[in-house]
C-alpha cells in the first residue's frame, strides 16, 4: 500500500508540473484556459472567480450530458460560458490536465484562442511543459545534493562523503556473478567473514580466492543475502574473475551553493546519458537488433519506486529526477499526439506557411494516440510477466 502511494504521488507531482508549465505559459500569451484541474474527471467540486463580482463561485460536479450539463450555482448552464478558468479537484489523482481554448483547432477569430497565437507563442506553451519537469528535476537534485545524494566516490567528493560502501555496477553475462543471483545495486559487505571497506580491498580478496569458492555477505535494499561463488581462474580479458564492475559509493552532501550548481550539472548529465539511452534503442530498433536498454511501463515504474523507497529517502529523490527527464525527454520527441508531436506540426505549418488541415492533423495525432496506449499495454502485460512473482505474493497476502 505505502509503495503505491508513493507511486501515485510521484506520478501525480511529475504530471502536475508539467501541466502547470502549459499553464502558466499560456495564461502569459493571453490564452485562456478553460480549465486547469488537479487529478483526472470525475470532478469532485471546482471554483473560478467572477471577473465582474470578483468573487469565487462554486463549481460543483457536472449532471446531465452534452453542452446542457449544469455545472455552476453561479446559472451556467454551458462551462462554454463560464467567464474564466475554472480550477478543479478530480477524483483520479494522478496528476492534472490544462484546457486551453481552441487547442483543438477552433476558435482561430478568436484572440484569446491558442489556435489563434503566432506559431512562437504556441510552440513556447507546448514546450513550456517539458521545461517544467527539467526544472524540477533540477530542484529536486539541488534538494538532495544539499540532503545527500548516493553518489560514486571519487577525490574531489570524498570528503563530503559519508556511509561509503562498495557496490556492482554491472555485471557481465554467463559470470560466475549472474549465475548464483547477483544484481546490480547489491552492495557487498565481507568476503568469507572479512568486512571490506573499498573497491581495492574487495578485488585482491577475490584474485586470491581464484578457483575458490567464496562466501559473500550482500546486502540488498534492506535484506542481508549469503552467497556463494567462484571466481574464474581464466576470465574473459575484457572481465574479473567473478564478472562484475564495482564502484565505492557514498552518500554525498554539499554546501548549500555547491548544492545549486550540482543539481544543476547533474541534470544535464543525466539527460545527456538519457538521450544517448533513447538513441541506442531507436538505433537497435531500426536495425532489427535487440534493444539492450530495459524498457519500463506504469507497472514496471511502479515496482521500482517500492524498490527505491526501501533504499532510504535520497534514492528516491535522485528517482524523481530521473523519472522527470525521462518524461521531459518523452515529450520532446516529435511523436503525433504529444507535445513534440504537436511543435512539429507547428514547424511544418511554418514552412508551408498554410496550416495543416484540422481534420488531418487530428487523425494523425489519434493513431499516434492509439499506437503510444498500444505500446503502454504491450510493455505493461510485460511488466506483469517480470513481476509476476510480486503480485502472487501480493495476492496471497489479500487472501
Amino acid at each position: 500500500m505505502i509503495t503505491l502511494i508513493t507511486f501515485i504521488i510521484i506520478l501525480g507531482l511529475l504530471i502536475f508540473v508539467h501541466e502547470l508549465g502549459h499553464f502558466v505559459a499560456a495564461k502569459k500569451s493571453g490564452i485562456k484556459v478553460d480549465e486547469f484541474g488537479f487529478g483526472y474527471p470525475p470532478r469532485i467540486i471546482g471554483t473560478y472567480k467572477d471577473p465582474k463580482t470578483k468573487k469565487f463561485v462554486l463549481v460543483l460536479p457536472k449532471r446531465g450530458k452534452g453542452k446542457k450539463q449544469l455545472a455552476a450555482v453561479a446559472g451556467q448552464e454551458s462551462e462554454e460560458n463560464f467567464p474564466a478558468t475554472v480550477y478543479s479537484l478530480n477524483w483520479l489523482p494522478l496528476g492534472g490536465f490544462c484546457k486551453m481554448k481552441g487547442e483543438n483547432g477552433d476558435g482561430k477569430s478568436d484572440p484569446d484562442s491558442f489556435s489563434a497565437k503566432k506559431a512562437w507563442q504556441r510552440i513556447i506553451v507546448l514546450i513550456a511543459g517539458v521545461a517544467m519537469n527539467f526544472v524540477l528535476a533540477t530542484l529536486v537534485l539541488m534538494i538532495g545534493f544539499k540532503v545527500g545524494l548516493p553518489t560514486a566516490i571519487d577525490s574531489q567528493n570524498k570528503s563530503y562523503a559519508k556511509d561509503q560502501k562498495v557496490q556492482i555496477m554491472s555485471i557481465a553475462t554467463d559470470s560466475p556473478a549472474e549465475k548464483v543471483g547477483l544484481k546490480i545495486g547489491d552492495q557487498i559487505v565481507s568476503i568469507n567473514d572479512k568486512k571490506l571497506e573499498n573497491v581495492t580491498q574487495v578485488q585482491k580478496v577475490i584474485d586470491k580466492n581464484k578457483g575458490k569458492e567464496i562466501d559473500l555477505k550482500i546486502k540488498r535494499y534492506n535484506e542481508n543475502l549469503d552467497v556463494k561463488v567462484e571466481p574464474r581462474k581464466n576470465p574473459p580479458e575484457d572481465q574479473g574473475a567473478m564478472g562484475v564492475g564495482l564502484v565505492e559509493t557514498g552518500i554525498v552532501s554539499y554546501p548549500f551553493f555547491t548544492s545549486i550548481w550540482k543539481g544543476i550539472t547533474a541534470t544535464f548529465n543525466l539527460t545527456i546519458a538519457i538521450l544517448v539511452g533513447f538513441y541506442d534503442i531507436f538505433k537497435n530498433l531500426f536495425a532489427g537488433n535487440k534493444i539492450g536498454a530495459d524498457v519500463a511501463g506504469p507497472i514496471g515504474i511502479a515496482v521500482m519506486t517500492g524498490q527505491v523507497s526501501k533504499m532510504g529517502f535520497s534514492y528516491l529523490l535522485q528517482f524523481v529526477a530521473l523519472l522527470s527527464i525521462n518524461l521531459a525527454i518523452i515529450n520532446a520527441l516529435p511523436i503525433p499526439a504529444i507535445d513534440g508531436g504537436r511543435i512539429l506540426f507547428i514547424i511544418i505549418e511554418k514552412i508551408r506557411r498554410k496550416p495543416i488541415s484540422m481534420r488531418i492533423e487530428n487523425y494523425i495525432h489519434t493513431i499516434g494516440f492509439a499506437i503510444l496506449i498500444l505500446l503502454m499495454v504491450v510493455v505493461t502485460f510485460r511488466d506483469v510477466f517480470k513481476f509476476k512473482d510480486i503480485f502472487i505474493n501480493l495476492w496471497n497476502k489479500i487472501i
